[in-house]
């Protein structure tokens, strides 16, 4: 098992920038596949950008694609995500993920409010 802490998150206009971090406990971090997922209100919960374990590989949704970039430091245990050109429909708390041989672990979010 893996705890995860989300920081970064806070109150941006459409249009501006911000980046969360995500660090994370214990020494095997290295193989985990790191995640992002966010919730809007009354939405459930969806996903938002992957990272493989040695950075080399990146998914993100058609949502946010050329937008946001994840990015992680396994020196320092942490995953990142930079968000760029922020829209309102970006609002939500995110969370980071942490899976590996099947199983999942989370963070227990940010919220990203962007107003209009």
């Amino acid at each position: 098992q893996v705890q995860l802490v989300e920081s970064g998150g806070g109150l941006v206009q459409a249009g501006g920038s911000l980046r969360l971090s995500c660090t994370a406990s214990g020494r095997t971090f290295s193989r985990y596949v790191m995640g992002w997922f966010r919730q809007a209100p009354g939405n459930e919960r969806e996903f938002v950008a992957a990272i493989g374990w040695n950075g080399g590989s990146t998914y993100y949704s058609d949502s946010v694609k050329g937008r946001f970039i994840i990015s992680r430091d396994n020196a320092k245990n942490t995953v990142y995500l930079q968000m760029n050109s922020l829209k309102p429909e970006d609002t939500g708390v995110y969370y980071c993920n942490a899976r590996a041989l099947g199983r999942d672990d989370w963070g227990k979010g940010t919220l990203v409010t962007v107003s209009s």
